[in-house]
Protein backbone atom coordinates (compact mmCIF):
# COMPACT_ATOMS: atom_id res chain seq x y z
CA UNK A 1 0.00 0.00 0.00
CA UNK A 2 2.88 2.09 0.84
CA UNK A 3 4.86 1.32 -2.09
CA UNK A 4 1.72 2.09 -4.18
CA UNK A 5 1.69 5.26 -2.80
CA UNK A 6 5.14 6.13 -3.12
CA UNK A 7 5.11 4.78 -6.50
CA UNK A 8 2.15 7.12 -7.39
CA UNK A 9 3.97 10.14 -6.02
CA UNK A 10 6.78 9.41 -7.81
CA UNK A 11 5.31 9.16 -10.82
CA UNK A 12 3.54 12.55 -10.48
CA UNK A 13 6.63 14.52 -9.07
CA UNK A 14 8.37 13.03 -12.14
CA UNK A 15 5.43 14.39 -14.50
CA UNK A 16 5.33 17.89 -12.57
CA UNK A 17 9.63 18.48 -13.18
CA UNK A 18 8.43 17.42 -17.02
CA UNK A 19 6.19 20.01 -17.06
CA UNK A 20 8.44 22.39 -15.48
CA UNK A 21 11.37 21.70 -17.49
CA UNK A 22 9.39 21.71 -20.79
CA UNK A 23 7.77 25.39 -19.28
CA UNK A 24 11.04 26.61 -18.62
CA UNK A 25 12.31 25.75 -22.30
CA UNK A 26 9.27 27.56 -24.24
CA UNK A 27 9.92 30.46 -21.81
CA UNK A 28 13.88 30.63 -22.75
CA UNK A 29 12.83 30.22 -26.54
CA UNK A 30 10.13 32.72 -26.22
CA UNK A 31 12.47 35.46 -24.33
CA UNK A 32 15.18 34.27 -26.61
CA UNK A 33 12.70 35.32 -29.90
CA UNK A 34 11.93 38.76 -28.39
CA UNK A 35 15.30 39.31 -27.97
CA UNK A 36 16.04 38.91 -31.79
CA UNK A 37 12.93 40.60 -32.82
CA UNK A 38 13.34 43.72 -30.73
CA UNK A 39 16.42 45.39 -32.68
CA UNK A 40 14.08 45.43 -35.74
CA UNK A 41 11.41 46.39 -34.17
CA UNK A 42 13.42 49.93 -32.71
CA UNK A 43 14.63 50.14 -36.42
CA UNK A 44 11.20 50.47 -37.91
CA UNK A 45 9.88 51.79 -34.64
CA UNK A 46 12.89 54.89 -35.69
CA UNK A 47 12.51 55.82 -39.16
CA UNK A 48 8.89 57.01 -38.85
CA UNK A 49 9.94 59.04 -36.48
CA UNK A 50 12.98 60.75 -38.36
CA UNK A 51 9.74 60.59 -41.29
CA UNK A 52 7.94 62.64 -39.13
CA UNK A 53 10.52 64.77 -37.38
CA UNK A 54 11.41 65.71 -40.71
CA UNK A 55 8.11 66.58 -42.21
CA UNK A 56 7.29 68.70 -39.19
CA UNK A 57 11.29 70.33 -39.50
CA UNK A 58 10.86 71.22 -42.86
CA UNK A 59 7.37 70.56 -44.80
CA UNK A 60 7.93 70.00 -48.35
CA UNK A 61 11.56 68.79 -48.24
CA UNK A 62 10.61 64.88 -48.73
CA UNK A 63 7.01 65.44 -49.37
CA UNK A 64 5.70 64.72 -53.04
CA UNK A 65 5.09 67.47 -55.40
CA UNK A 66 1.42 68.12 -54.65
CA UNK A 67 2.46 68.24 -50.66
CA UNK A 68 5.06 70.66 -51.58
CA UNK A 69 2.42 72.74 -53.83
CA UNK A 70 -0.08 72.64 -50.92
CA UNK A 71 2.49 73.57 -48.98
CA UNK A 72 3.89 76.62 -50.84
CA UNK A 73 0.17 77.58 -51.19
CA UNK A 74 -0.36 77.43 -47.24
CA UNK A 75 3.12 79.78 -46.93
CA UNK A 76 1.50 82.12 -49.68
CA UNK A 77 -2.19 81.97 -47.69
CA UNK A 78 -0.39 83.07 -44.31
CA UNK A 79 1.39 85.75 -45.60
CA UNK A 80 0.01 89.20 -44.65
CA UNK A 81 -2.53 90.94 -46.97
CA UNK A 82 -0.76 94.15 -48.83
CA UNK A 83 2.53 92.23 -48.41
CA UNK A 84 3.03 91.94 -51.84
CA UNK A 85 1.91 95.91 -52.72
CA UNK A 86 4.22 96.92 -49.78
CA UNK A 87 7.01 94.94 -51.36
CA UNK A 88 6.55 96.54 -54.02
CA UNK A 89 6.62 100.18 -53.00
CA UNK A 90 9.44 99.24 -50.91
CA UNK A 91 11.24 98.44 -54.09
CA UNK A 92 10.09 101.25 -56.05
CA UNK A 93 11.10 103.42 -53.16
CA UNK A 94 14.77 101.69 -53.04
CA UNK A 95 14.76 102.03 -56.80
CA UNK A 96 14.04 105.79 -56.13
CA UNK A 97 16.63 106.83 -53.65
CA UNK A 98 18.97 104.83 -55.50
CA UNK A 99 18.45 106.58 -58.98
CA UNK A 100 20.31 109.82 -59.77
CA UNK A 101 18.61 112.96 -58.81
CA UNK A 102 18.47 115.34 -62.03
CA UNK A 103 18.08 118.99 -62.38
CA UNK A 104 15.22 120.33 -61.33
CA UNK A 105 12.63 121.13 -64.03
CA UNK A 106 12.76 124.57 -65.60
CA UNK A 107 9.50 126.94 -65.33
CA UNK A 108 7.69 126.93 -68.88
CA UNK A 109 4.26 129.33 -67.89
CA UNK A 110 4.40 133.23 -68.68
CA UNK A 111 2.84 133.26 -65.27
CA UNK A 112 5.88 131.26 -63.87
CA UNK A 113 8.23 133.59 -65.19
CA UNK A 114 6.46 136.64 -63.50
CA UNK A 115 6.64 135.62 -60.32
CA UNK A 116 10.53 135.51 -60.61
CA UNK A 117 12.37 138.92 -60.14
CA UNK A 118 15.27 136.98 -61.97
CA UNK A 119 12.49 136.43 -65.19
CA UNK A 120 9.75 139.29 -65.04
CA UNK A 121 8.48 140.23 -68.55
CA UNK A 122 11.13 137.41 -69.81
CA UNK A 123 11.92 134.16 -69.43
CA UNK A 124 14.18 130.64 -67.66
CA UNK A 125 16.24 129.17 -69.83
CA UNK A 126 18.78 126.44 -69.54
CA UNK A 127 21.99 128.30 -68.64
CA UNK A 128 20.68 131.61 -67.49
CA UNK A 129 17.74 134.01 -67.29
CA UNK A 130 16.69 137.18 -68.53
CA UNK A 131 14.18 139.90 -67.41
CA UNK A 132 13.47 143.32 -69.13
CA UNK A 133 11.33 146.82 -68.95
CA UNK A 134 11.20 149.43 -71.84
CA UNK A 135 14.08 150.35 -72.35
CA UNK A 136 16.83 147.73 -70.58
CA UNK A 137 17.05 143.92 -70.63
CA UNK A 138 19.05 142.07 -67.82
CA UNK A 139 20.71 138.50 -67.89
CA UNK A 140 21.67 136.24 -64.57
CA UNK A 141 23.98 133.45 -65.63
CA UNK A 142 24.52 131.14 -62.49
CA UNK A 143 28.48 130.34 -62.42
CA UNK A 144 30.17 127.66 -60.35
CA UNK A 145 30.83 128.19 -56.40
CA UNK A 146 34.37 128.29 -56.91
CA UNK A 147 34.25 131.48 -59.29
CA UNK A 148 34.39 134.63 -56.78
CA UNK A 149 36.68 137.05 -58.56
CA UNK A 150 36.12 138.96 -61.42
CA UNK A 151 38.93 138.05 -63.36
CA UNK A 152 37.88 134.00 -63.64
CA UNK A 153 34.86 135.32 -65.75
CA UNK A 154 35.01 136.51 -69.78
CA UNK A 155 32.47 138.63 -70.92
CA UNK A 156 32.53 139.36 -74.49
CA UNK A 157 29.69 141.59 -75.25
CA UNK A 158 28.80 143.40 -78.98
CA UNK A 159 25.66 145.47 -80.20
CA UNK A 160 24.56 142.33 -81.60
CA UNK A 161 25.69 139.65 -79.64
CA UNK A 162 27.50 138.00 -76.00
CA UNK A 163 29.60 135.55 -74.93
CA UNK A 164 29.88 134.84 -71.31
CA UNK A 165 32.68 132.01 -69.81
CA UNK A 166 34.33 130.92 -67.07
CA UNK A 167 38.04 130.13 -67.12
CA UNK A 168 39.15 127.00 -65.30
CA UNK A 169 42.11 125.20 -64.58
CA UNK A 170 41.50 122.94 -67.64
CA UNK A 171 40.74 125.86 -69.84
CA UNK A 172 37.70 128.26 -71.10
CA UNK A 173 33.89 126.93 -70.51
CA UNK A 174 31.41 129.01 -71.90
CA UNK A 175 28.52 129.45 -70.50
CA UNK A 176 26.00 131.61 -72.62
CA UNK A 177 26.88 132.69 -76.04
CA UNK A 178 24.80 133.21 -78.93
CA UNK A 179 23.38 136.68 -80.84
CA UNK A 180 20.69 138.90 -79.38
CA UNK A 181 17.54 139.14 -81.53
CA UNK A 182 17.58 142.88 -81.13
CA UNK A 183 20.14 145.79 -80.93
CA UNK A 184 21.95 147.07 -77.89
CA UNK A 185 23.38 149.56 -76.71
CA UNK A 186 27.01 148.76 -75.66
CA UNK A 187 28.16 151.80 -73.91
CA UNK A 188 25.00 151.97 -71.63
CA UNK A 189 25.49 147.82 -70.95
CA UNK A 190 27.58 146.90 -68.29
CA UNK A 191 28.07 143.47 -66.32
CA UNK A 192 29.33 142.28 -62.89
CA UNK A 193 29.76 139.06 -60.92
CA UNK A 194 27.70 138.40 -57.78
CA UNK A 195 30.50 135.76 -56.24
CA UNK A 196 29.85 132.09 -56.45
CA UNK A 197 26.63 133.01 -57.48
CA UNK A 198 26.06 134.29 -60.98
CA UNK A 199 27.39 137.09 -63.70
CA UNK A 200 24.65 139.92 -64.01
CA UNK A 201 24.48 141.25 -67.38
CA UNK A 202 22.69 144.58 -67.62
CA UNK A 203 21.96 146.07 -71.39
CA UNK A 204 20.74 149.19 -72.24
CA UNK A 205 18.53 148.20 -75.97
CA UNK A 206 18.87 150.34 -78.71
CA UNK A 207 15.54 150.76 -79.36
CA UNK A 208 12.46 151.09 -77.37
CA UNK A 209 10.44 148.01 -77.88
CA UNK A 210 9.59 144.64 -75.65
CA UNK A 211 11.89 141.64 -76.62
CA UNK A 212 10.24 138.23 -77.11
CA UNK A 213 13.45 136.70 -77.05
CA UNK A 214 16.81 137.24 -75.59
CA UNK A 215 19.10 135.03 -77.93
CA UNK A 216 18.16 133.90 -81.68
CA UNK A 217 17.23 130.59 -82.01
CA UNK A 218 15.43 130.35 -78.58
CA UNK A 219 11.20 130.09 -77.46
CA UNK A 220 9.77 132.86 -77.81
CA UNK A 221 7.20 134.33 -75.27
CA UNK A 222 4.21 136.30 -75.77
CA UNK A 223 4.75 139.87 -75.16
CA UNK A 224 0.79 140.31 -74.51
CA UNK A 225 1.00 138.35 -71.44
CA UNK A 226 4.09 140.00 -69.80
CA UNK A 227 3.40 143.73 -68.05
CA UNK A 228 4.19 146.47 -70.00
CA UNK A 229 3.37 149.36 -67.51
CA UNK A 230 6.26 151.89 -68.09
CA UNK A 231 8.26 153.54 -65.35
CA UNK A 232 8.29 157.15 -64.46
CA UNK A 233 11.82 156.58 -64.75
CA UNK A 234 12.10 155.27 -68.33
CA UNK A 235 9.81 158.06 -69.84
CA UNK A 236 12.18 161.78 -71.05
CA UNK A 237 11.40 165.01 -70.08
CA UNK A 238 9.00 165.93 -72.94
CA UNK A 239 7.04 162.79 -71.85
CA UNK A 240 7.11 164.06 -68.63
CA UNK A 241 5.43 166.89 -69.61
CA UNK A 242 2.91 165.50 -71.46
CA UNK A 243 2.03 162.60 -68.85
CA UNK A 244 1.52 165.94 -66.46
CA UNK A 245 -0.70 168.12 -68.97
CA UNK A 246 -2.84 165.00 -69.33
CA UNK A 247 -3.31 164.48 -65.61
CA UNK A 248 -4.19 168.03 -64.74
CA UNK A 249 -6.68 167.91 -67.18
CA UNK A 250 -8.29 165.36 -65.96
CA UNK A 251 -8.77 166.78 -62.11
CA UNK A 252 -10.02 169.78 -64.03
CA UNK A 253 -12.70 168.01 -65.88
CA UNK A 254 -13.60 166.18 -62.72
CA UNK A 255 -13.90 169.61 -60.83
CA UNK A 256 -15.44 171.46 -63.50
CA UNK A 257 -12.93 173.61 -64.02
CA UNK A 258 -11.15 174.60 -67.59
CA UNK A 259 -9.08 172.64 -68.89
CA UNK A 260 -5.05 173.34 -70.08
CA UNK A 261 -6.12 174.43 -73.58
CA UNK A 262 -9.17 176.55 -72.10
CA UNK A 263 -6.80 178.09 -70.07
CA UNK A 264 -4.15 178.72 -72.68
CA UNK A 265 -6.54 180.38 -74.55
CA UNK A 266 -7.55 182.44 -72.67
CA UNK A 267 -4.46 183.92 -71.43
CA UNK A 268 -3.54 184.73 -75.30
CA UNK A 269 -6.93 186.24 -75.82
CA UNK A 270 -6.54 188.34 -72.43
CA UNK A 271 -3.14 189.46 -73.47
CA UNK A 272 -3.16 190.02 -77.35
CA UNK A 273 -6.69 191.24 -77.43
CA UNK A 274 -6.06 195.00 -78.03
CA UNK A 275 -2.66 193.81 -78.70
CA UNK A 276 -1.45 195.67 -82.71
CA UNK A 277 -2.65 192.54 -85.42
CA UNK A 278 -5.55 191.11 -83.14
CA UNK A 279 -8.14 190.53 -86.08
CA UNK A 280 -10.45 190.91 -83.33
CA UNK A 281 -9.32 194.48 -82.07
CA UNK A 282 -12.34 196.38 -81.21
CA UNK A 283 -14.29 194.17 -80.69
CA UNK A 284 -16.56 192.97 -77.84
CA UNK A 285 -14.32 189.34 -76.35
CA UNK A 286 -16.68 186.90 -76.98
CA UNK A 287 -15.75 182.89 -74.97
CA UNK A 288 -18.50 181.48 -77.59
CA UNK A 289 -16.39 182.14 -80.68
CA UNK A 290 -13.44 180.07 -79.23
CA UNK A 291 -15.29 177.01 -77.95
CA UNK A 292 -15.05 177.91 -74.38
CA UNK A 293 -18.03 178.30 -71.71
CA UNK A 294 -18.90 181.39 -70.54
CA UNK A 295 -17.89 180.10 -67.31
CA UNK A 296 -14.27 179.01 -67.15
CA UNK A 297 -13.15 182.47 -68.66
CA UNK A 298 -12.83 184.76 -65.94
CA UNK A 299 -11.16 188.28 -65.68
Amino acid sequence: MHCSLWHVFRTFDHMARQDDEKRRRELEEKMRGEAEAQPTAEASAEAPGQQVALRDEAPGQQATPREEASGQQVALREEAPGSREDAELTDAAAGLAEAPMGPPALPKGQEQFQRDPDSYNGAVRENYAWSQDYTDLELKVPVPGHVVKGRQVSVALSSSSIRVAVLEETGERVLVEGKFTHKVNTEGSVWSLEPGKCVLVSLSKAGEYWWSAALEGEEHIDIDRINKERSMATVDDEEHAVLDRLTFDYHQKLQGRPQSHELKVHEMLKKGWDAEGSPFRGQRFDPAMFNISPGAVQF
